[in-house]
């Protein structure tokens, strides 16, 4: 039996206390020793989209979400009873039809509300914000990865709704988006042949890893996902922290992981030099959001260096 482990684990596990993370840590570990062992306290959830997902006790109120199958066993999330079963409630695993890639989907739910008439005076109606992605077809938005039940929400995305809508959607997904709407043009994967195991397409594995022993497991453990930063691949953590002698020009084809290099030399100047001051711009205001929220997940640990690392767009000048 294959066991992994999720960015979403990783995640919830840094939101708990030292003492709760320490039991989580023991549970994982034991889980990953013998997954059939009878002392570990499995229960079956209802009520979820996906039938596959069981809960792990690890303490009166704590509660470790997995994704059970005969070939493998998935560590999800982890949070107290309530929030742990409530995001199982809203996601699944599922395998994207169009790229082959293992997902975990946060379940679309629409909500009507009940009209009420009544008679009100007549306004002249706002101007409507023009949609990003109203004219892309739905098999371009399939093979950048937008799950199948997202699709409508992203062709109403405009300017006010974007940034929150990349935030329920797979990484892949929501760069290609973002790409999208800052006027590039977004690189497309190409499909995994037919059959191959959906945890082996580079975008699954950019967020499950399969965990071989307790040494790896604990190392993941102990630093944890801090989203793609632990993916950058050798050739870009070089440009990150080589020296230069002067200005510096990366380029690269869309999707190749140029504004992920230009986030992490920012922050990596500003954690050598504890007197530097770094500013970094880009051309789109939506753009230098995103780049706000990927700096907090990439300092956490570390606020202080966000006092002295800026961000804006060429807007703000």
């Amino acid at each position: 039996m294959e066991f992994r482990i999720a960015d979403t684990f990783t995640d919830s596990l840094t939101k708990l206390t030292g003492q709760e993370q320490k039991a989580v840590k023991t549970t994982a570990f034991d889980l990953q020793l013998n997954p059939v062992n009878p002392g570990m306290q499995f229960h079956k959830l209802e009520g979820t989209k996906d039938s596959n997902f069981w809960s792990v006790r690890v303490s009166q109120d704590i509660r470790l979400i997995v994704h059970k199958t005969d070939a493998s066993l998935l560590l999800c999330y982890v949070a107290h009873h309530d929030d742990a079963y409530r995001w199982a409630q809203r996601r699944k695993l599922e395998t994207h039809p169009k790229t082959g890639a293992a997902q975990l989907v946060e379940v679309r739910e629409t909500v009507r509300e009940i009209p009420i008439l009544k008679y009100v005076e007549v306004q002249q109606p706002a101007q409507s914000k023009p949609l990003f992605f109203a004219k892309i077809s739905e098999d371009i938005l399939l093979s950048y990865g937008v799950p199948v039940e997202w699709i409508d929400d992203v062709r109403q995305a405009n300017d006010d709704t974007v940034l929150e809508l990349l935030d329920h959607l797979p990484s892949e997904a929501a760069e290609a988006l973002l790409d999208l709407a800052t006027g590039v043009t977004p690189q497309v994967a190409q499909p995994v042949a037919v059959g191959t195991n959906p945890f082996d397409h580079p975008d699954a594995q950019r967020r499950f890893r399969v965990m071989r022993n307790v040494e790896e497991l604990k190392r993941a453990l102990d630093y944890p996902w801090e989203k793609w930063t632990i993916f950058l691949h050798p050739d870009q953590r070089q440009l990150v922290e080589r020296e230069y002698n002067g200005p510096a020009r990366v380029s690269g084809s869309a999707g190749t992981g140029k504004t992920i290099v230009a986030l992490h030399r920012a922050v990596f100047l500003a954690r050598t030099d504890p007197d530097a001051r770094v500013l970094l711009t880009t051309f789109s205001e939506t753009l230098a959001n995103a780049l706000r929220t990927k700096l907090r997940r990439l300092i956490s640990n570390e606020p202080r260096i966000g006092e002295r690392l800026g961000l804006g767009s060429n807007l703000d000048h």
